[in-house]
């Protein structure tokens, strides 16, 4: 067959075959079409269900039912997911809110949010005539950027879960009869080695839940010192040997930039030779890191202290933690709040997914849900 030209007798490019998996599964996330695109192939992404595994690109929502039997969405009600994630629990809220509900979504993520918003309008409102925006800044707008769809029923916030008190002012809301805040690392974030948040693949050491905005982890253990550096694998991941890891990193920064995921892990497993709990000690140490680049426990203190106002009289909220300096903010915060008659009722006792939650999804397995309702009168 000849070649097509064109007006300019430019020759067309020869059409170009996608490149075959290269055995029955891919181990680069990037080659792995067919799970991110589950649209177009959900054999693929049944297949990966059934193992027990989550889909490349994907996340899978955790205790779902024990979320919706706490905050007991209604048609009517206005309700805000804190965290958006990949919207699984948006999508939950969403269906049982309508019809006559609203869904404030927040989250900080540049690069997940477009994708959810778009899934969940195509789902909910399919013939909604409204455009979706397109982010030429990580923050256009005093806020974040706000789109209603639906119309009003779904409004996407970009901001962290720390600025929900400003983000429902703005919206002219006063106050919600519920929100959800699930504080865990979403999967599509973690199996992406672009975004440096796993030490399992090799990629640039960033741990930033938005890129655009301030040091990425490799930056700051540029300047961090030995001292502050194991303070830090302390406070945020109770690492019992803090000192010897800090001292590792800073000893082995001076001699060559740590820029990458693979370099810290070389450091770490360096530091514990032979040791049985090296795959423990490296999770704790980029955990330790990324609530540090991300402000997690600052973001959820101030979270917290605005929580109560955010809900109408009788309103709940329930908060999804998956380690412990999370959880015991969470329970100190709440349990004061009972005590101050902020809240009227909460749980007693900390919530834990199922076993076959756990066996199916075994990202589950640290999950941890307390919720608490407003009170009707405040003192």
């Amino acid at each position: 067959m000849n070649p097509k030209h064109t007006g300019d007798s430019e020759t067309a490019k020869p059409h170009r075959r996608r490149p075959r998996y290269s055995g029955k599964n891919p181990r680069a996330f990037h080659l792995k079409y067919k799970e991110l695109n589950p649209g177009k192939y959900p054999d693929t992404a049944e297949k990966v269900l059934a193992s027990g595994k989550t889909p490349a690109g994907t996340h899978r929502p955790i205790m779902v039912q024990e979320v919706l039997e706490v905050l007991q969405p209604k048609p009517g009600h206005i309700a805000v997911d804190a965290t958006l994630g990949y919207g699984g629990h948006a999508r939950e809220i969403l269906r049982r809110i309508l019809p006559g509900g609203r869904l404030i979504a927040l989250d900080t993520d540049p690069i997940e949010l477009p994708k959810t918003e778009a899934r969940l309008r195509t789902e909910f409102f399919p013939n909604d005539p409204s455009p979706i925006v397109p982010r030429a800044h990580p923050d256009p707008l005093p806020g974040g950027e706000r789109r209603r769809s639906g119309p009003d029923t779904l409004t996407i916030v970009h901001s962290n879960f720390a600025g929900l008190a400003r983000a429902l002012a703005a919206q002219g809301v006063e106050g919600v009869d519920i929100i959800l805040a699930d504080l865990g690392l979403s999967s599509m974030q973690i199996d992406n080695p672009e975004r440096g948040f796993t030490y399992k693949v090799d990629g640039p050491l960033d741990l930033r839940m938005n890129p655009n905005k301030g040091r990425s982890a490799a930056e700051f253990l540029a300047g961090v010192e030995a001292g502050a550096l194991a303070e830090l694998l302390r406070e945020n991941a109770d690492e019992p040997r803090a000192e010897l890891l800090a001292t590792a990193v800073v000893e082995a920064h001076a001699k060559h930039p740590i820029q990458t995921t693979r370099d810290l892990r070389t450091v770490i497993e360096r530091a514990l030779p032979g040791a049985q709990d090296r795959e423990i000690t490296l999770r704790r140490v980029f955990q330790a890191l990324r609530i540090e680049i991300n402000d997690e426990f600052g973001a959820l203190e101030t979270f917290l202290r605005f929580l109560p106002q955010c809900l109408k009289p009788g309103g709940r909220a329930a908060i999804l933690t998956f380690h412990s300096g999370e959880d015991r903010r969470v329970k100190r915060f709440l349990e004061e709040g009972l005590r101050m008659e902020v809240y009227s009722s909460g749980s007693e006792e900390v919530i834990r997914p199922a076993p076959a939650e756990i066996r199916s999804n075994p990202r589950a397995a640290p999950a941890k849900l307390r919720w608490a309702e407003r009170a009707t009168k405040v003192p």
